[in-house]
């Protein structure tokens, strides 16, 4: 087993890991357990009781985090006609047609985020080997293939953010930074609740919500009191 650093045991040390804490509180452990020299990411973790076996059981959507991810999301669209230019206004940091999609193709991968046209999805289908393993293809449920482009361009920019259960049923959702302050976090944590009681599968059967936690990128997991999540309703913190 690995050592621990004084600075995380001291971060471990904050978490009492046989309690559950409130939303609000549980966030601020998380902020003050984000001891390392770069600004961490806050990440929640929900296990839903779905089984990701079945097909009728799949969780994914988007969701728009109304006080952005902290981050600066590099965005790739590949579209013709008059919508490169409207991708380009909307400011995707890199538009083309079939030039980019070559260059995809020879290696090219300097983009967080692929938005297409349905226009384009015939040829871009080639490089579903390439962009699947990940995570890249544009897909209509994810949001990243559609004839808004412009619209799509500024949400993800904005902070929109696609979440899907894994295997294990785990929907694993960056909520901002170390560096936001208490309500931005919990204004974005808000917000990925709501979006994953709106798209609970009508055939999972039992408690949809069986574990909420949230973590620093190199912080301890802090376990959130499941009778307190409604709290994260109409409530600024």
């Amino acid at each position: 087993m690995a050592k621990l650093s004084k600075r995380q045991k001291a971060a471990v040390e904050l978490v009492d890991r046989a309690k559950s804490y409130g939303p609000g509180e549980a966030l601020e452990l998380s902020r003050k357990a984000a001891t390392a020299k770069f600004d961490e990411t806050i990440e929640a973790h929900f296990r839903l009781g779905i089984n990701t076996r079945h097909a009728d059981q799949q969780v994914r959507s988007t969701v728009v985090l109304p006080a952005g991810t902290g981050k600066d999301v590099r965005v790739a669209v590949i579209t013709k006609g008059e919508r490169v230019k409207e991708a380009e206004a909307a400011g995707a940091d890199v538009v083309g047609s079939e030039e980019l999609i070559q260059k995809i193709e020879s290696g090219w991968m300097d983009f967080d985020l692929l938005i297409a046209s349905p226009d384009i999805m015939g040829a871009l289908g080639k490089l579903g080997k390439v962009l699947g393993p990940r995570g890249l293809m544009p897909s209509p449920k994810a949001g990243t293939v559609t004839t808004e482009i412009g619209k799509a361009v500024k949400e993800f920019k904005a902070g929109k953010v696609e979440f899907r259960a894994d295997k294990q049923g785990i929907v694993h959702v960056p909520v901002g930074r170390a560096s936001f302050d208490a309500e931005r976090l919990h204004t974005n944590l808000a917000a990925l609740y709501d979006a994953l009681n709106k798209v609970k599968p009508a055939a999972a059967k039992g408690t949809y919500i069986k574990s909420v936690f949230v973590s620093s990128t190199m912080g301890p997991g802090v376990r959130l009191d499941l009778a307190r999540l409604p709290e994260l309703t109409g409530v600024n913190k």
